[in-house]
């Protein structure tokens, strides 16, 4: 019998993101919860201010109820994605890793509430926000070795021992890596749908990975179908021009999910490629306040990159396209050691 099992994720996922926006967003504006254009950024972008922020609570509940309806199924079917699911370490993993989103989520709609609601335009302190999230992470790693985790996947190496040794300085590379991609993400979210579409194709190339290993990681592949199914309902909604934007809400769902991701195919080193859109964002801003601290000059004419291009004259759905390309090809190239297993 042929396990639908993740498209029926895909399919729940979108129709129930898409969807709600028809009442998640009237409720937003009557709420007045819209976004503030602060005047750091691109003047054209003022035009957007107002629209309705905190959008990423269509993606979470388009994820969590698709989750519900395809584990129902894969229940019902007996099929392999929740046989695997009754080994304590592939639960555990994956459990772990809804949490970590879910609490990387809850950290954004903490800041969105607090720029929306308390009128405070940088939500949560740098400080506040940094240490919420390296707990978060931290707690994430702890379950995940406590579950079981000996050893990370390294192409062209191998199977490396992380339980002891010099496999120890893992964890703290880890610490860091999940908190790095959960903020680039979080970056990447600046202009109409270039969030949503980057993700989207991460998403994808992930199920893929999941399917290609299939050792314990099924579920995975269904989750990965469930977050690409969401991104693409909510593209309905936040494609130029964005009738809402996701906000920290939904940009950190995202961030530590595609870290859960990579970590519960037990190859955290492919989001690294994968996600080099999102490294790519995260690195023009660090280098560009450095080079200014340094120097009192910029590199770019504003970062994240995207706004650069946007300075440059590119439109909204140029960037997003090709920055979806760039991410399409660096999927390529993550997937690659999986398909002629190097």
């Amino acid at each position: 019998m042929i396990d639908l099992s993740a498209v029926i994720a895909a399919i729940a996922a979108f129709a129930i993101t898409a969807v709600s926006g028809y009442i998640v967003i009237p409720y937003l504006r009557k709420l007045k919860f819209g976004q503030t254009i602060l005047d750091i950024g691109p003047n054209w972008h003022k035009s957007k201010q107002g629209t309705p922020t905190m959008g990423g609570i269509m993606i979470i509940a388009g994820v969590l109820a698709a989750l519900c309806a395809a584990f129902t199924y894969a229940a019902i079917s007996k099929s392999r994605s929740i046989t695997q699911l009754s080994n304590r370490q592939c639960l555990v993993t994956f459990a772990a890793g809804i949490f970590l989103a879910l609490l990387m989520g809850a950290i954004g709609f903490i800041d969105d509430y607090i720029k929306v609601v308390k009128k405070r335009n940088l939500g949560l302190s740098a400080r506040q926000k940094t240490f919420l999230q390296l707990l978060v992470s931290a707690a994430y790693l702890l379950t995940l070795r406590l579950g079981g985790m000996t050893y990370t996947n390294i192409p062209f190496i191998g199977d490396i021992d992380v339980s002891s040794g010099l496999g120890l300085i893992f964890w703290p590379i880890a610490l860091m890596f999940i908190y790095g991609f959960t903020n680039a993400v979080n970056l990447t979210d600046g202009i109409d749908g270039l969030a949503s579409s980057v993700t989207l194709v991460v998403a994808c190339a992930f199920m893929l990975a999941a399917g290609i290993i299939n050792n314990m990681t099924l579920p995975f592949n269904i989750l990965s179908a469930a977050l690409a199914g969401a991104c693409a309902g909510f593209i309905r909604w936040n494609a130029k021009p964005a009738k809402v934007f996701m906000g920290d809400t939904g940009s950190m769902f995202l961030g530590g999910l595609v870290v859960a991701l990579s970590f519960g195919i037990g190859r955290p080193i492919l989001l690294i490629f994968a996600g080099c859109t999102y490294l790519i964002e995260a690195l023009s801003d660090i280098i560009q306040v450095a080079y200014y601290k340094k120097t009192k000059k910029r590199i770019f004419k504003m970062a994240p990159l995207h706004h650069h291009f946007e300075m440059c004259g590119w439109s909204e759905d140029k960037i997003v396209l090709v920055f979806s390309s760039v991410t399409f090809v660096g999927c390529l190239i993550a997937l690659l050691p999986l398909i002629f297993k190097l």
